[in-house]
Parts: structure tokens; C-alpha cells; sequence
């Protein structure tokens, strides 16, 4: 029996390779030449959302034979996302290869992704109604996180410059860019085995709070990157606004000043990002008492249900230990 969630996931992760890589030959055989393989970013990663759907089914006694075909859609919604965002956000590099669009261009690459998004619908409304409305609802939400974030520093200055809390408030963004797909593995790992309604959507808020402690946790190391450099330029800066508006709302005018000015001296900066490293750190570990908080009463005793109310924590020690960071994102 695995001892915590990365012996579990390191346990189902061949098994799900091959499923992912598989449903992509079938998917992308006729489209692309050579193999999936072949075009980096379609493939490789931890596979941590398949994995913790799959742990979520098994915990509940459901079969891995259920779990699969599910948690192949999580990993296909996943690397059509990271796609998209590596030209979005002009990554160069996905787990340290040629992102996809740099090798196959931006439009070929856009469209691989709508087709991995839109076959992982297709694939889960031969399940049923209702895994079809899961990941449905999961693209939708992940594209609204998306669409939420400004593309720029000078898009970021002038959202803060008018309060304009829509366009980037930190909770929404990371609840909708992370947290949700995490959400939608753990309600479908449920669906697989077979439970109710209620408890599907304490599995789901049980996903979701991972998912917002995951981001957290990545944007936790942005401020530790930015801590170690001697100056920040504005779009380095821009990219912590979000968390420094909603964390630290009194440190807006100097972030403001600082964007404007260019590239400014940590020294200006520092106690701000230093309290804001403090602040994030309390809310991650809040949404990992919430994540196990969720399952009050609905996790099997045993081994299994015991990996299930640690997995959270297991997951930012991964993080903790350099296992998950990769250049342009989280995998």
C-alpha cells in the first residue's frame, strides 16, 4: 500500500500514460504527422489530476477500470490548457522542450488544443449526462480564469489603476484557473464509484481547495523568485499584483509606482513582498484544512481513506520538494 499521494500517483501513472497517450493516437493520428509523442506538450507531466481522481474512486471502492476513462479526460483538459497558455502567455518552453507552438505555430498548436478540449466532452458524454456536464462546465470556468487575467503589465497597471476587481481578483482567478479542474477530478473520481449527489459535492469542494492551494503554492515560489532578484521589472511585478491587491491592499500606490518607474530596486519592494509571502502562506495552509474539513465523515476508514485526508498536503510537499515546477507553469 503507498505510503503517501506520490507513491500512489508514481503507482497509476504508467497505466494512465498509456491511456492519454492512446486516446491522443486516436485523436491526432490523422492530423499530425508522426506521433503525439513527436510534439511536446501533449504528453509527459506528474499526471497529479488523474492520479488524485483515481485515489478519490478507490478510496470509495470504485474501480480503477471506472476511474480511467475519467481521468484521461482531466489529463487531456490539462494539456489542451497548458497549450493554449503557453502561447497566450509567449512560453518558449514546456518541461524543458520547445513549447508546441514554437515547433508546430501558433494557429496549428490553438487548434490541437480545441481538439483535445473537445474530444475529452465528446469522450465523456459516451459515459453519460452527467461526467459530460462535469468537464463541460470545467472547460468553461478554466476559460473564464483564463480570460480574466490581463495579458500585460500595462493591461495590469491600468486594472489596478481603476479598482477594476473583475478583470483580477486573486480568489476568482485561482479558484477558476487551478481549483477547478482539480474540483472536477475529485466530483468524477466520486461519480466513477458510484455515490450520491451530496457527497459528490463534498468531493468537489474537497478538489477544489487543492486545486486553490496548488496555485497558491506556485505563486508562492514567484515571490520567492522575486525575493532573490535585486530588481524587479513591471512585468515581473505585474504578475504579483493580483495576490499584493488582494492580500496587501495597502501596498498598491508603491506597486503602482514601481510599474510606472520601470525596473526598480528590491529594496523599495521588499517588505511588501516579504509580508506577502507571510499572508499567503497562512491562506494555502487554510485551504488545505478546508480540503480535508470537506470530507468530515464521508472518507472510509482504512489505508486508502487515510492517503485521501493527506493527499492535500502530500501534493504542496511535492512542491516543496522542486518536484512539480516546470519552465512556463505548473504541470
Amino acid at each position: 500500500m503507498p505510503a503517501c499521494f506520490q507513491e500512489y500517483a508514481a503507482h497509476v501513472k504508467p497505466a494512465l500514460d498509456a491511456a492519454v497517450s492512446s486516446q491522443l493516437q486516436q485523436l491526432l493520428g490523422p492530423v499530425v504527422f508522426g506521433h503525439p509523442h513527436d510534439l511536446p506538450g501533449l504528453t509527459g507531466g506528474k499526471r497529479i489530476r488523474g492520479a488524485l481522481l483515481c485515489l478519490v474512486t478507490a478510496s470509495l471502492g470504485g474501480s480503477q477500470e471506472a476511474a480511467m476513462p475519467r481521468a484521461v479526460a482531466v489529463e487531456l483538459i490539462q494539456t489542451a490548457t497548458l497549450v493554449h497558455d503557453d502561447f497566450v502567455d509567449q512560453h518558449r518552453f514546456r518541461r524543458n522542450q520547445p513549447a508546441l507552438w514554437t515547433l508546430a505555430g501558433a494557429r496549428r498548436a490553438v487548434l490541437l488544443g480545441d481538439v483535445v478540449f473537445s474530444s475529452a466532452i465528446h469522450r465523456m458524454s459516451e459515459l453519460g449526462r452527467e461526467d459530460c456536464g462535469i468537464v463541460a462546465k470545467a472547460i468553461a470556468d478554466l476559460s473564464r480564469g483564463a480570460y480574466q487575467e490581463p495579458l500585460d503589465a500595462v493591461a495590469m497597471l491600468e486594472a489596478v489603476g481603476r479598482d477594476d476587481t473583475c478583470s483580477v481578483d486573486y480568489e476568482s482567478i485561482i479558484a477558476l484557473k487551478t481549483g477547478i479542474l482539480f474540483a472536477a477530478a475529485c466530483e468524477l473520481g466520486a461519480v466513477a464509484a458510484g455515490v450520491d449527489g451530496p457527497q459528490q459535492l463534498l468531493w468537489r469542494r474537497y478538489g477544489q481547495k487543492i486545486g486553490e492551494a496548488y496555485q497558491i503554492a506556485d505563486d508562492l515560489q514567484e515571490v520567492a523568485q522575486a525575493l532573490g532578484r535585486a530588481t524587479l521589472s513591471p512585468g515581473e511585478l505585474a504578475e504579483l499584483a493580483p495576490a499584493l491587491r488582494f492580500f496587501l491592499p495597502q501596498s498598491l500606490a508603491a506597486v503602482c509606482g514601481a510599474i510606472r518607474s520601470g525596473v526598480v530596486p528590491m529594496s523599495a519592494l521588499l517588505p511588501y513582498l516579504q509580508e506577502l509571502g507571510d499572508a499567503m502562506q497562512t491562506a494555502l495552509e487554510q485551504r488545505l484544512h478546508a480540503a480535508t474539513d470537506a470530507l468530515r465523515g464521508a472518507v472510509p476508514e482504512g489505508p486508502l481513506g487515510h492517503l485521501v485526508r493527506r493527499a492535500p498536503w502530500d501534493l504542496i510537499g511535492m512542491f516543496n520538494a522542486g518536484e512539480l515546477r516546470v519552465v512556463g507553469g505548473v504541470s
